[in-house]
């Protein structure tokens, strides 16, 4: 397994922008395939958007769609969540989630570790 931390999250007002990250420990990151989810009160834990080992696939859930972009940077052993025209519906944890194999997933039992999390608050 990888362990992961994300950084990033904070208070931003509608239609703010913030960048998350995701730090993986490990020599074999570019073997992962990464992940972020989010989860709000009183909600599951949702998809956000996937990216695989090369960076050349990536998915995206239809609600952040044209808003976030993920990207990764293999040398740093990092993942990225952009986020910009943020919503208050936006406001959740933030996961970052990593798969070992080289294929995109978009569900949460694909995935093999998980991040502690960070908070994203959206105010309108």
């Amino acid at each position: 397994q990888v362990q992961l931390v994300e950084s990033g999250g904070g208070l931003v007002q509608a239609g703010g922008s913030l960048r998350l990250s995701c730090a993986a420990s490990g020599r074999t990151f570019s073997r992962y395939a990464m992940g972020w989810f989010r989860q709000a009160p009183g909600k599951e834990r949702e998809f956000v958007s996937a990216i695989d080992w090369s960076g050349g696939s990536t998915r995206y859930a239809d609600s952040v769609k044209g808003r976030f972009t993920i990207s990764r940077d293999n040398a740093k052993n990092t993942v990225y969540l952009q986020m910009n025209s943020l919503k208050p519906e936006d406001t959740a944890v933030y996961y970052c989630a990593a798969r070992g194999g080289s294929v995109v997933a978009t569900t949460i039992g694909q995935y093999d570790s998980w991040g502690q999390g960070t908070q994203v608050s959206v105010s309108s």
